[in-house]
């Protein structure tokens, strides 16, 4: 693991450095790059006879990640598969990308499972596919030009030949090229639509969050203080949980791995303190519950539930690895007495009003409401293990896997 550095002043901490609106990064190392031997110029120009011309020739070579295997519980570096294939060669109308940051995202683990779902699984031997940053290094198409910094859903790969239809163009100037895999991107309009359209937050109510150090978390936190709310995040440290506090405002925050004595009280059993910890914490009960996690712990939240309290349901990451099917209290009841609203989402559901999203959340960021966090592993080779990592919770903010300079 490499070394943190943080940047003081500004929006936001970083631990690796770039121009425009800052975020908090996190760096882990990777192999070192491949070595080229560099002669002088005029060392060339007499050995070829003729004058060279002044360009650098980067060589291109490319790789790609494929899902070698279906996991049984925790997905491990043995059901990835790191394969080094030839540059393709865009044809009429297509660009090259030359891919800078990959996307690593909880969700990817539900297309690595048979059975239907929202979104295609993976067939085994099919190369992964994400959200990635990357700069166009040859273009065929009139829309793009080489050196344009880009975003889209594409392959784990060095080098990805794209439809312009499947990009959208990245302005550096307005922020960090990162921020379309996080704030700006999906995990941003995620929070944004899953917090606003169906939690409906009301200035003076109690949103509680778990998850809150993740991506999607961060950033239903902040906008619940942007709307006047008292908010409570649920983290897995102590470190993410005074950084929620101190950094973004958070109220309250709970560690759930450090929360004692284990509830057997209103049918919540083996919550490891859960219900205790939410009381203390929410004395005047729950108006918002923004789900990531699932499990245990949002158990605890059902009795704690206020008269049209809203749950939402975004992620349920601690359920993702299960052998078998997960038993929990029925939240039926609760939902009756308390005329409570529980719903699911798909940030997808939202496609038509993405614009809406992304205006409105650069505005927060730019006016200094929002902040970001991103945690950085370097290394095309090391996004597997960067996958693995967000179940361990090794994350604070988005995970990202830095491949290039751009």
């Amino acid at each position: 693991m490499g070394g943190r550095r943080q940047e003081a002043g500004g929006r936001s901490r970083r631990q690796e450095q770039e121009a425009g609106a800052g975020g908090r990064r996190q760096e882990a190392g990777g192999k070192g790059s491949r070595q080229y031997a560099v002669f002088p110029i005029d060392f060339v120009e007499r050995r070829l006879g003729w004058a060279a011309p002044r360009c650098i020739i980067h060589p291109m070579q490319n790789k790609e990640i494929r899902f070698a295997s279906r996991p049984a519980g925790m997905p491990t570096l043995d059901n990835f598969q790191i394969v080094e294939a030839d540059v393709p060669k865009p044809n009429d109308g297509e660009v090259l990308v030359r891919t800078l940051y990959i996307s690593v995202d909880p969700y990817l683990r539900g297309r690595m499972r048979e059975g239907r779902s929202y979104v295609p699984p993976f067939e085994v031997g099919q190369v992964i596919t994400s959200g990635i940053v990357g700069e166009v290094a040859e273009s065929r198409s009139p829309v793009f030009q080489p050196g344009d910094v880009v975003t889209g859903m594409l392959g784990w790969r060095l080098y990805n030949v794209v439809k312009p239809g499947e990009l959208r163009k990245v302005d550096p100037r307005i922020a960090p090229v990162t921020t379309p895999l996080g704030v700006l991107g999906m995990p941003g309009l995620t929070a944004y639509f899953g917090l606003l359209d169906i939690g409906q937050p009301k200035q003076g109510e109690i949103v509680v969050v778990s998850g809150a150090a993740g991506a999607v978390g961060l950033t239903v936190c902040q906008i619940a203080k942007i709307k006047g709310c008292r908010a409570v995040g649920i983290a897995g440290s102590d470190e993410k949980n005074r950084y929620l506090r101190e950094e973004l405002g958070v109220d309250a925050t709970i560690n759930y791995r450090t929360v004692q004595k284990p509830d057997r009280q209103e049918g919540i059993s083996n919550a490891g303190g859960m219900l205790h910890a939410l009381k203390e914490a929410c004395p005047k009960g729950i108006d918002v519950y923004f789900d990531n996690v699932g499990g245990e712990i949002s158990d605890a939240v059902l009795p704690l539930l206020n008269h049209g309290a809203r749950i939402v349901i975004c992620g349920q990451i601690s359920l993702y690895n299960l052998d078998k099917a997960d038993v929990g209290p029925r939240p039926h009841p609760y939902l009756l007495v308390n005329s409570a609203l529980m719903k699911g989402f798909i940030v997808s559901d939202y496609a038509a009003r993405f614009s809406e999203g992304v205006t409105q959340l650069a505005q927060w960021l730019a006016e200094g409401k929002l902040k970001y966090a991103e945690t950085v592993v370097k290394g095309f080779e090391n996004t597997p293990r960067a996958f693995i990592g967000l179940f361990a919770g090794e994350n604070l903010g988005k995970q990202i896997v830095k491949v290039a300079d751009a």
